[in-house]
Protein backbone atom coordinates (compact mmCIF):
# COMPACT_ATOMS: atom_id res chain seq x y z
CA UNK A 1 0.00 0.00 0.00
CA UNK A 2 3.05 2.47 0.94
CA UNK A 3 4.69 1.24 -2.25
CA UNK A 4 1.33 2.54 -4.41
CA UNK A 5 0.99 5.84 -2.32
CA UNK A 6 4.37 6.85 -3.06
CA UNK A 7 3.89 5.54 -6.66
CA UNK A 8 0.85 8.59 -6.80
CA UNK A 9 2.57 11.05 -5.02
CA UNK A 10 5.88 10.73 -7.45
CA UNK A 11 3.15 10.70 -10.07
CA UNK A 12 1.23 13.94 -8.65
CA UNK A 13 4.52 15.54 -8.32
CA UNK A 14 5.42 15.22 -11.77
CA UNK A 15 2.30 15.77 -13.35
CA UNK A 16 2.26 19.63 -11.08
CA UNK A 17 5.32 20.03 -12.93
CA UNK A 18 4.53 19.38 -16.39
CA UNK A 19 1.16 21.52 -15.29
CA UNK A 20 2.75 24.64 -14.22
CA UNK A 21 5.36 24.07 -17.60
CA UNK A 22 2.74 23.04 -20.15
CA UNK A 23 0.59 26.19 -18.81
CA UNK A 24 3.33 28.36 -19.14
CA UNK A 25 4.24 27.15 -22.41
CA UNK A 26 0.61 28.64 -24.36
CA UNK A 27 0.44 30.04 -28.04
CA UNK A 28 1.02 33.29 -26.22
CA UNK A 29 4.46 31.81 -25.41
CA UNK A 30 5.40 30.74 -28.63
CA UNK A 31 3.98 33.99 -29.72
CA UNK A 32 6.57 36.01 -27.45
CA UNK A 33 9.35 34.17 -28.02
CA UNK A 34 8.95 34.68 -31.74
CA UNK A 35 8.24 38.39 -31.81
CA UNK A 36 10.91 39.21 -28.85
CA UNK A 37 13.71 36.93 -30.97
CA UNK A 38 13.11 38.87 -34.23
CA UNK A 39 13.40 42.37 -32.40
CA UNK A 40 16.18 41.83 -30.07
CA UNK A 41 17.62 38.69 -31.99
CA UNK A 42 20.46 37.39 -29.29
CA UNK A 43 19.83 39.74 -26.97
CA UNK A 44 16.73 38.24 -26.10
CA UNK A 45 18.70 35.45 -24.48
CA UNK A 46 19.30 37.97 -21.59
CA UNK A 47 15.57 38.76 -21.07
CA UNK A 48 15.05 34.72 -21.38
CA UNK A 49 18.26 34.50 -18.05
CA UNK A 50 16.83 37.31 -15.89
CA UNK A 51 13.20 36.59 -16.49
CA UNK A 52 14.29 32.50 -15.12
CA UNK A 53 15.78 33.96 -12.06
CA UNK A 54 12.92 35.89 -11.27
CA UNK A 55 10.46 33.44 -12.01
CA UNK A 56 12.03 30.92 -9.64
CA UNK A 57 12.25 33.21 -7.26
CA UNK A 58 8.01 33.54 -7.61
CA UNK A 59 7.85 30.18 -7.67
CA UNK A 60 9.92 29.04 -4.84
CA UNK A 61 8.15 31.31 -2.48
CA UNK A 62 4.10 30.90 -3.80
CA UNK A 63 4.70 26.91 -3.94
CA UNK A 64 6.26 27.16 -0.21
CA UNK A 65 3.78 29.49 1.30
CA UNK A 66 0.33 27.53 -0.40
CA UNK A 67 1.75 23.81 0.23
CA UNK A 68 3.05 24.40 3.60
CA UNK A 69 0.13 25.70 4.62
CA UNK A 70 -2.66 23.78 2.55
CA UNK A 71 -4.40 26.51 1.35
CA UNK A 72 -4.84 28.02 -2.61
CA UNK A 73 -3.46 31.28 -3.51
CA UNK A 74 -7.39 32.97 -2.64
CA UNK A 75 -7.62 31.94 0.84
CA UNK A 76 -4.13 32.84 1.91
CA UNK A 77 -4.95 36.03 0.78
CA UNK A 78 -8.46 36.39 2.48
CA UNK A 79 -6.36 35.69 5.76
CA UNK A 80 -3.72 38.20 5.06
CA UNK A 81 -6.81 40.68 4.44
CA UNK A 82 -10.24 39.85 4.51
CA UNK A 83 -11.84 40.06 1.30
CA UNK A 84 -8.28 40.84 -0.72
CA UNK A 85 -8.84 36.79 -2.08
CA UNK A 86 -11.75 37.91 -3.87
CA UNK A 87 -9.59 40.93 -5.88
CA UNK A 88 -7.55 38.43 -6.79
CA UNK A 89 -9.82 35.31 -8.05
CA UNK A 90 -11.40 37.84 -10.00
CA UNK A 91 -8.00 39.29 -11.57
CA UNK A 92 -6.74 35.41 -12.22
CA UNK A 93 -10.33 34.06 -13.20
CA UNK A 94 -10.11 37.12 -15.71
CA UNK A 95 -6.79 37.24 -16.69
CA UNK A 96 -6.80 33.09 -17.39
CA UNK A 97 -10.58 33.93 -19.54
CA UNK A 98 -8.56 36.00 -22.00
CA UNK A 99 -5.67 33.83 -22.17
CA UNK A 100 -7.90 30.72 -22.83
CA UNK A 101 -9.59 32.17 -25.68
CA UNK A 102 -6.59 32.50 -27.06
CA UNK A 103 -5.32 29.33 -25.84
CA UNK A 104 -8.57 28.06 -28.05
CA UNK A 105 -7.55 30.18 -31.15
CA UNK A 106 -3.86 28.59 -31.20
CA UNK A 107 -5.39 25.20 -31.15
CA UNK A 108 -7.40 25.88 -34.21
CA UNK A 109 -4.03 27.48 -35.56
CA UNK A 110 -2.55 24.19 -34.99
CA UNK A 111 -5.41 21.92 -36.48
CA UNK A 112 -5.09 24.37 -39.79
CA UNK A 113 -1.09 24.43 -40.06
CA UNK A 114 -0.91 20.45 -39.27
CA UNK A 115 -3.63 19.34 -40.81
CA UNK A 116 -5.16 22.21 -43.28
CA UNK A 117 -8.21 22.01 -40.87
CA UNK A 118 -10.20 25.28 -41.35
CA UNK A 119 -10.11 27.15 -38.00
CA UNK A 120 -13.65 28.26 -37.54
CA UNK A 121 -13.88 23.97 -37.16
CA UNK A 122 -10.43 23.58 -35.09
CA UNK A 123 -11.71 26.00 -32.33
CA UNK A 124 -14.47 23.73 -31.52
CA UNK A 125 -12.17 20.16 -31.80
CA UNK A 126 -9.46 21.70 -29.32
CA UNK A 127 -12.22 23.03 -26.83
CA UNK A 128 -14.09 19.03 -27.27
CA UNK A 129 -10.46 17.57 -26.68
CA UNK A 130 -10.00 19.67 -23.52
CA UNK A 131 -13.38 18.71 -22.22
CA UNK A 132 -13.20 15.36 -22.90
CA UNK A 133 -10.39 15.36 -20.88
CA UNK A 134 -12.56 16.47 -17.66
CA UNK A 135 -14.86 14.38 -18.48
CA UNK A 136 -12.86 11.33 -18.44
CA UNK A 137 -13.49 8.75 -14.76
CA UNK A 138 -10.02 10.25 -13.12
CA UNK A 139 -9.68 14.04 -14.60
CA UNK A 140 -6.65 14.73 -12.51
CA UNK A 141 -4.91 11.71 -13.98
CA UNK A 142 -5.95 12.32 -17.53
CA UNK A 143 -4.81 15.93 -17.12
CA UNK A 144 -1.58 14.78 -15.55
CA UNK A 145 -0.75 12.00 -18.78
CA UNK A 146 -1.92 14.79 -21.31
CA UNK A 147 0.51 17.67 -20.22
CA UNK A 148 3.69 14.84 -19.55
CA UNK A 149 3.14 13.55 -23.33
CA UNK A 150 2.32 16.80 -24.94
CA UNK A 151 5.26 18.61 -23.44
CA UNK A 152 7.31 15.69 -24.35
CA UNK A 153 6.58 16.24 -27.52
CA UNK A 154 7.08 20.04 -28.08
CA UNK A 155 10.62 19.66 -26.39
CA UNK A 156 11.52 16.77 -29.09
CA UNK A 157 10.17 18.91 -32.26
CA UNK A 158 11.02 21.80 -31.40
CA UNK A 159 14.99 20.29 -30.90
CA UNK A 160 14.77 18.87 -34.57
CA UNK A 161 14.35 22.59 -35.60
CA UNK A 162 17.00 23.24 -34.35
CA UNK A 163 19.26 20.69 -35.10
CA UNK A 164 17.98 21.44 -39.20
CA UNK A 165 18.89 25.40 -39.10
CA UNK A 166 22.36 25.20 -37.05
CA UNK A 167 21.57 28.44 -34.77
CA UNK A 168 24.87 30.55 -33.90
CA UNK A 169 25.14 29.17 -30.35
CA UNK A 170 27.92 31.01 -29.48
CA UNK A 171 26.38 34.38 -30.28
CA UNK A 172 23.58 33.47 -28.42
CA UNK A 173 25.52 32.33 -25.14
CA UNK A 174 27.77 35.38 -25.34
CA UNK A 175 24.59 38.13 -25.56
CA UNK A 176 22.86 36.19 -23.12
CA UNK A 177 25.84 37.27 -20.54
CA UNK A 178 26.18 41.01 -22.20
CA UNK A 179 23.36 42.35 -24.72
CA UNK A 180 23.42 44.90 -26.98
CA UNK A 181 20.08 45.58 -27.32
CA UNK A 182 18.98 48.98 -24.97
CA UNK A 183 17.61 48.25 -21.96
CA UNK A 184 14.58 50.22 -23.13
CA UNK A 185 13.73 47.52 -25.50
CA UNK A 186 14.90 44.69 -23.15
CA UNK A 187 12.71 45.93 -20.09
CA UNK A 188 8.61 45.33 -22.04
CA UNK A 189 10.47 42.12 -23.33
CA UNK A 190 11.22 40.88 -19.63
CA UNK A 191 8.25 42.20 -18.13
CA UNK A 192 5.77 40.48 -20.91
CA UNK A 193 7.82 37.30 -20.52
CA UNK A 194 7.47 37.11 -16.69
CA UNK A 195 4.01 37.51 -16.75
CA UNK A 196 3.60 35.33 -19.37
CA UNK A 197 5.48 32.32 -17.55
CA UNK A 198 4.95 33.08 -14.07
CA UNK A 199 1.97 35.67 -13.81
CA UNK A 200 -1.61 35.55 -13.15
CA UNK A 201 -2.68 31.78 -13.12
CA UNK A 202 -0.07 30.65 -13.60
CA UNK A 203 1.72 31.10 -10.80
CA UNK A 204 -1.20 28.87 -8.83
CA UNK A 205 -0.95 25.83 -11.41
CA UNK A 206 1.04 23.45 -10.03
CA UNK A 207 1.04 24.68 -6.29
CA UNK A 208 -3.00 23.92 -6.45
CA UNK A 209 -2.72 20.55 -8.44
CA UNK A 210 -0.18 19.24 -5.02
CA UNK A 211 -3.29 20.90 -2.49
CA UNK A 212 -5.62 18.97 -5.00
CA UNK A 213 -3.58 15.61 -3.97
CA UNK A 214 -2.78 16.28 -0.65
CA UNK A 215 0.58 16.34 -1.24
CA UNK A 216 1.18 19.60 1.90
CA UNK A 217 2.57 20.65 5.28
CA UNK A 218 6.02 21.43 5.90
CA UNK A 219 6.89 17.54 5.87
CA UNK A 220 6.80 17.43 2.33
CA UNK A 221 8.84 20.68 1.57
CA UNK A 222 11.41 18.38 -0.02
CA UNK A 223 9.15 17.22 -2.78
CA UNK A 224 6.83 20.04 -3.19
CA UNK A 225 10.14 21.93 -4.34
CA UNK A 226 11.81 19.17 -6.37
CA UNK A 227 7.91 19.63 -8.50
CA UNK A 228 8.31 23.24 -9.05
CA UNK A 229 12.20 23.21 -9.70
CA UNK A 230 11.18 20.86 -12.35
CA UNK A 231 8.36 22.66 -13.55
CA UNK A 232 10.50 25.42 -14.06
CA UNK A 233 13.14 23.41 -16.28
CA UNK A 234 10.60 22.15 -18.30
CA UNK A 235 9.28 25.80 -19.09
CA UNK A 236 12.76 27.07 -19.20
CA UNK A 237 14.39 24.27 -21.61
CA UNK A 238 11.72 24.92 -24.12
CA UNK A 239 12.31 28.84 -24.50
CA UNK A 240 15.88 28.40 -24.88
CA UNK A 241 15.82 25.65 -27.74
CA UNK A 242 12.70 28.13 -29.34
CA UNK A 243 14.84 31.08 -28.83
CA UNK A 244 17.53 28.89 -30.56
CA UNK A 245 14.97 28.28 -33.27
CA UNK A 246 13.73 31.12 -34.06
CA UNK A 247 17.15 32.94 -33.97
CA UNK A 248 19.07 30.70 -36.55
CA UNK A 249 16.10 32.14 -39.05
CA UNK A 250 16.33 35.95 -37.85
CA UNK A 251 20.43 36.20 -37.96
CA UNK A 252 22.78 34.92 -40.96
CA UNK A 253 24.44 32.00 -40.28
CA UNK A 254 27.17 30.35 -42.37
CA UNK A 255 24.83 28.36 -43.90
CA UNK A 256 21.93 30.74 -44.46
CA UNK A 257 21.28 34.63 -44.83
CA UNK A 258 19.52 36.27 -42.06
CA UNK A 259 15.15 36.88 -42.94
CA UNK A 260 12.92 39.46 -41.04
CA UNK A 261 9.89 37.28 -39.95
CA UNK A 262 5.84 37.86 -40.54
CA UNK A 263 4.85 39.98 -37.77
CA UNK A 264 1.47 38.16 -38.21
CA UNK A 265 2.54 34.98 -36.95
CA UNK A 266 6.48 35.39 -36.64
CA UNK A 267 7.57 31.69 -35.23
CA UNK A 268 5.31 29.92 -37.74
CA UNK A 269 6.90 32.18 -40.05
CA UNK A 270 10.59 31.21 -38.81
CA UNK A 271 9.62 27.52 -38.82
CA UNK A 272 8.61 27.42 -42.32
CA UNK A 273 11.76 30.13 -43.68
CA UNK A 274 14.46 27.65 -41.67
CA UNK A 275 13.02 24.60 -42.04
CA UNK A 276 10.52 24.23 -45.61
CA UNK A 277 7.27 22.82 -45.07
CA UNK A 278 8.38 20.08 -42.74
CA UNK A 279 9.00 23.23 -40.37
CA UNK A 280 5.60 24.46 -40.77
CA UNK A 281 4.11 21.27 -40.13
CA UNK A 282 6.07 20.96 -36.94
CA UNK A 283 5.19 24.65 -36.11
CA UNK A 284 1.63 23.01 -36.34
CA UNK A 285 2.44 20.14 -34.35
CA UNK A 286 3.96 22.42 -31.52
CA UNK A 287 1.18 25.09 -31.61
CA UNK A 288 -1.32 22.61 -31.13
CA UNK A 289 0.42 20.76 -28.26
CA UNK A 290 0.64 24.47 -26.52
CA UNK A 291 -2.74 25.04 -27.08
CA UNK A 292 -4.23 22.56 -25.86
CA UNK A 293 -2.39 21.82 -22.30
CA UNK A 294 -2.84 25.08 -21.92
CA UNK A 295 -6.32 25.53 -22.44
CA UNK A 296 -6.49 22.25 -19.62
CA UNK A 297 -4.09 24.45 -17.20
CA UNK A 298 -6.19 27.37 -17.69
CA UNK A 299 -9.48 26.32 -17.25
CA UNK A 300 -8.58 23.76 -14.44
CA UNK A 301 -6.38 26.94 -12.57
CA UNK A 302 -9.24 29.47 -12.97
CA UNK A 303 -11.91 27.35 -11.30
CA UNK A 304 -10.09 26.52 -8.44
CA UNK A 305 -9.87 29.76 -7.34
CA UNK A 306 -13.70 29.91 -7.22
CA UNK A 307 -14.41 26.76 -5.69
CA UNK A 308 -13.20 27.31 -1.83
CA UNK A 309 -16.01 30.43 -2.34
CA UNK A 310 -18.79 28.42 -3.18
CA UNK A 311 -19.93 24.63 -1.96
CA UNK A 312 -21.68 24.60 -5.23
CA UNK A 313 -18.58 25.33 -7.64
CA UNK A 314 -16.88 23.06 -5.20
CA UNK A 315 -19.23 19.97 -5.90
CA UNK A 316 -19.94 20.36 -9.54
CA UNK A 317 -16.27 21.62 -10.31
CA UNK A 318 -15.90 19.83 -13.52
CA UNK A 319 -18.67 21.08 -15.08
CA UNK A 320 -17.30 24.62 -14.12
CA UNK A 321 -14.19 23.63 -15.97
CA UNK A 322 -16.15 22.30 -18.82
CA UNK A 323 -18.28 25.43 -18.77
CA UNK A 324 -15.04 27.89 -18.93
CA UNK A 325 -13.75 26.12 -21.29
CA UNK A 326 -16.91 26.14 -23.49
CA UNK A 327 -17.61 30.10 -23.12
CA UNK A 328 -13.52 30.04 -24.29
CA UNK A 329 -14.05 28.33 -27.59
CA UNK A 330 -17.41 30.63 -28.37
CA UNK A 331 -15.71 33.87 -27.55
CA UNK A 332 -12.82 32.80 -29.49
CA UNK A 333 -15.20 31.67 -32.30
CA UNK A 334 -17.16 35.01 -32.51
CA UNK A 335 -13.97 37.23 -31.71
CA UNK A 336 -11.62 35.83 -34.18
CA UNK A 337 -7.75 35.40 -33.61
CA UNK A 338 -5.99 37.95 -30.72
CA UNK A 339 -2.80 37.18 -31.31
CA UNK A 340 -1.98 40.41 -29.87
CA UNK A 341 -4.00 40.11 -27.19
CA UNK A 342 -1.68 37.05 -26.38
CA UNK A 343 0.93 39.15 -25.83
CA UNK A 344 -0.81 42.04 -24.18
CA UNK A 345 -2.37 39.66 -21.30
CA UNK A 346 0.93 38.35 -20.90
CA UNK A 347 2.14 41.93 -19.88
CA UNK A 348 -1.00 42.40 -17.92
CA UNK A 349 -0.46 39.50 -15.96
CA UNK A 350 2.92 40.49 -15.08
CA UNK A 351 1.42 43.83 -13.44
CA UNK A 352 -0.46 41.01 -11.62
CA UNK A 353 2.36 39.40 -10.33
CA UNK A 354 3.69 42.17 -7.87
CA UNK A 355 0.38 42.10 -5.94
CA UNK A 356 -0.09 38.15 -5.26
CA UNK A 357 3.69 37.75 -4.93
CA UNK A 358 3.48 40.50 -2.14
CA UNK A 359 0.52 38.34 -0.68
CA UNK A 360 2.22 35.46 0.02
CA UNK A 361 5.25 36.95 1.36
CA UNK A 362 3.09 38.71 4.31
CA UNK A 363 1.84 35.23 4.51
CA UNK A 364 5.00 33.59 4.76
CA UNK A 365 5.48 35.51 8.20
CA UNK A 366 2.24 34.75 9.35
CA UNK A 367 2.01 31.66 12.17
CA UNK A 368 -1.78 31.74 11.74
CA UNK A 369 -1.33 30.63 7.57
CA UNK A 370 2.31 28.78 7.91
CA UNK A 371 1.59 27.10 11.47
CA UNK A 372 3.81 27.70 14.60
CA UNK A 373 6.79 26.13 13.53
CA UNK A 374 7.16 27.39 9.86
CA UNK A 375 10.27 29.51 9.25
CA UNK A 376 10.41 30.72 5.92
CA UNK A 377 13.94 30.94 4.27
CA UNK A 378 15.28 34.65 5.01
CA UNK A 379 17.30 34.52 1.75
CA UNK A 380 14.18 33.82 -0.02
CA UNK A 381 11.83 36.64 1.62
CA UNK A 382 14.57 38.93 0.72
CA UNK A 383 14.64 37.79 -2.69
CA UNK A 384 11.10 38.17 -3.14
CA UNK A 385 11.08 41.19 -2.05
CA UNK A 386 13.44 42.24 -4.94
CA UNK A 387 11.40 40.43 -7.27
CA UNK A 388 8.04 42.18 -5.87
CA UNK A 389 10.17 45.63 -6.34
CA UNK A 390 11.63 45.07 -9.64
CA UNK A 391 8.70 43.65 -10.99
CA UNK A 392 6.21 46.73 -9.91
CA UNK A 393 8.49 48.78 -11.18
CA UNK A 394 9.22 47.34 -14.77
CA UNK A 395 5.40 47.30 -15.15
CA UNK A 396 4.68 50.81 -14.13
CA UNK A 397 7.77 52.26 -16.59
CA UNK A 398 6.94 49.79 -18.97
CA UNK A 399 3.02 50.29 -19.33
CA UNK A 400 4.33 53.27 -21.77
CA UNK A 401 6.56 51.27 -24.04
CA UNK A 402 3.70 48.66 -24.36
CA UNK A 403 2.47 49.68 -27.23
CA UNK A 404 5.41 49.98 -29.24
CA UNK A 405 5.41 46.26 -29.15
CA UNK A 406 2.51 46.17 -30.94
CA UNK A 407 3.81 48.68 -34.06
Amino acid sequence: MKKENNKKSASALIGAAFLMATSAIGPGFLTQTGKFTDSLHGSFGFVILISVILAAIVQLNVWRVLCVSGMRGQDVANKVLPGLGYVIAFLVVAGGLVFNIGNVGGGALGFNTLLGIPTTVGYFIAGAIAIIVFLSKNALNAMDNLTKILGGIMILVIFIVILIVQPPVGMAAKETIMPTASMGDIFPAILTLLGGTVGGYITFAGAHRLIDSGITGKENLKEINKSSVMGMGIATIVRIFLFLAVLGVVVATATSPAHTLDAANPTADAFLQGAGQIGYRFFGLVILCAAITSIVGCAYTSVSFLKTFSKTIEKNEKWFIVGFIAISTVCMALAGQPAVLLVLAGALNGLILPITLGVCLIASQKKSVMGEDYHHPVLLLVLGIVVVVVSGYLGITSLSSLSALFA
